[in-house]
């Protein structure tokens, strides 16, 4: 009944982690899969290392968190080692999906990347989103059409099989589907939406200064939701290549939203911090009930069912 289908790869689950959150070692995405998770999403790696900013580097407001972690990095070469330590089945038989999520600064970053990583990974999916940033990378990219088409079609033509190439988009630009139609142009495979809002700020108010070391930081949390599935829903109505939704997913009222609004999966990250790794199993029997009380039989009945006139 869970089982959900996106860009050609079968999910025993629509719930994946989100990119950022448990995300760096083999042993911490191991333990989500066996968790329940449907799949997992890595941290957002690159070529080289990368430090990132310097701690503190979340703060924890009314709904949610700033974070500002820099795209702290280990580099593709060394996290390749990392990724061939992911178990490839589950303890059910069902194949774990990995998801790499992977950032540059150019086309060739992007490329590079994907020729280390692609068959050790499903999905790749190109983090040109992330509004706090090191080195030129994340939303300054996803907030130009045109660069964001580069990107995806450098992307694309990298591959020697057919791993699908997602975009995650930024929801801080004037029109997010003008970048999702350009990231479709360029032949990507599916979207992730959105990534984290801002940049906010919070100020300790006894030191008088920014929390947070980089001053700035994305939003992230439940409070985030209702322009996560505005996105969603805007971007199901305008493009023909299937969405991940995510942005604030606490309970399962909250992934129906989503799959009504045209999500055909869904990522979880900040939730965990508060709810821990069995949210992924609530969540999925809490969904799984509420299927059956409203007469779905499969998830692919409920995506974009608040679109249908």
């Amino acid at each position: 009944m869970l089982k959900t289908h996106f860009c050609g790869i079968e999910f025993q689950n629509p719930l994946l982690l989100a990119a950022g959150v448990m995300g760096s070692t083999a042993s911490s995405l191991n333990w989500i899969l066996e968790s329940g998770a449907g799949g997992v999403v890595t941290k957002s790696f690159s070529v080289n290392p990368n430090k990132g900013y310097k701690n503190p580097t979340t703060a924890e407001v009314e709904g949610g968190i700033i974070n500002a972690i820099g795209l702290s990095s280990p580099g593709v070469l060394n996290f390749k080692s990392e990724l061939k330590l992911i178990e490839r089945n589950n303890d059910k038989g069902h194949k774990n999906i990995i998801i790499g999520s992977i950032y540059g600064s150019n086309p060739e970053e992007f490329t590079y990347i994907i020729n280390e990583i692609e068959s050790l990974v499903d999905m790749i999916e190109l983090n040109v989103s992330c509004p706090h940033a090191m080195s030129g990378c994340g939303a300054a990219i996803g907030q130009d059409p045109d660069l964001t088409y580069e990107i995806v079609k450098a992307s694309k033509n990298a591959r020697e099989s057919n791993t699908p190439i997602i975009a995650k988009l930024t929801p801080n630009v004037t029109d997010l589907t003008q970048i999702a139609k350009s990231a479709e142009r360029a032949g990507a495979d599916g979207l992730t939406l959105i990534n984290s809002v801002g940049p906010g700020m919070k100020i300790d108010i006894n030191a008088r200064t920014p929390i947070l070391s980089n001053k700035f930081g994305g939003m992230s949390g439940p409070v985030i939701k209702p322009i996560a599935i505005r996105c969603v829903y805007d971007t199901y109505a305008n493009c023909n290549i299937p969405i991940i939704g995510v942005g604030g997913i606490s309970n399962h009222e909250d992934v129906v939203e989503f799959l009504y609004a045209g999500a055909s999966a869904v990522q979880i990250g900040t939730s965990i911090m508060y709810q821990g790794i069995e949210i992924f199993s609530i969540i999925a029997k809490k969904l799984k009930s509420f299927m059956g009380e409203n007469g779905f039989e499969n998830i692919n009945e409920m995506i974009g069912y608040a679109n249908k006139e």
